[in-house]
């Protein structure tokens, strides 16, 4: 267990100091994204809010929104391993958002005013970001759990699953990503050159 959690330590800073200053690698990923048959097919759709180390999310946002698709970002509760996917409903909504001390906006813990994605409809797809990924479908995220969990609670909606997408750098594929029996297999890894 010990060692376990030492190479992860260990994986998470490589794969932090390898992404950092990719931007500009985004936007092969987001062609790749939009012509993608699950996110076109999808109506319901969950989104990340990047850190400044993962792709970039608010072009992907915008498309959304232009396509008539119903967005939801996440609202990570610190405190806990808790993760809601609240509704966003404008670009201009996600501008007023609070910044959490993770630097990333969320819809505010009081703000009971949003549809929360498994209360309502479910989702059709989840955008899931990550800082290490392995071709099995293995993810390697910041050691929280909030998506692992996220994704055990969606398997007990009406509508299953959603379909996960993780978006990466070439750069945040590994041979093999440490899991244990929390972890939740993502279905793909889309990044640029794939």
């Amino acid at each position: 267990e010990e060692s376990l959690e030492k190479w992860r330590y260990a994986l998470r800073r490589g794969m932090k100091i390898r992404i950092l200053n990719l931007d500009f690698l985004f936007i092969c990923i987001f062609f790749q994204l939009l012509r993608h048959p699950k996110y076109m097919s999808s109506q319901r759709i969950a989104v990340f809010l990047n850190m400044n180390d993962e792709v970039y999310t608010q072009e992907i946002i915008k498309d959304m929104f232009k396509c008539g698709k119903s967005c939801f970002i996440p609202r990570y509760e610190s405190t806990s391993r808790h993760m809601d996917m609240l509704k966003l409903n404008s670009l201009q909504d996600m501008e007023t958002l609070p910044l959490t001390s993770w630097n990333i906006r969320q819809p505010a813990k009081n703000d009971s005013s949003r549809e929360e994605a498994l209360a309502s409809g479910g989702l059709d797809l989840i955008l899931m970001p990550g800082l290490g990924f392995d071709r099995a479908g293995n993810r390697l995220g910041r050691g929280k759990g909030f998506y692992d969990n996220y994704l055990e609670r969606c398997k007990k909606h009406p509508k299953g699953k959603p379909y996960t997408i993780a978006l990466a750098f070439k750069e945040q594929l590994c041979q093999e990503v440490p899991v244990d029996d929390h972890d939740v297999l993502i279905d793909e890894v889309l990044y640029e050159e794939k």
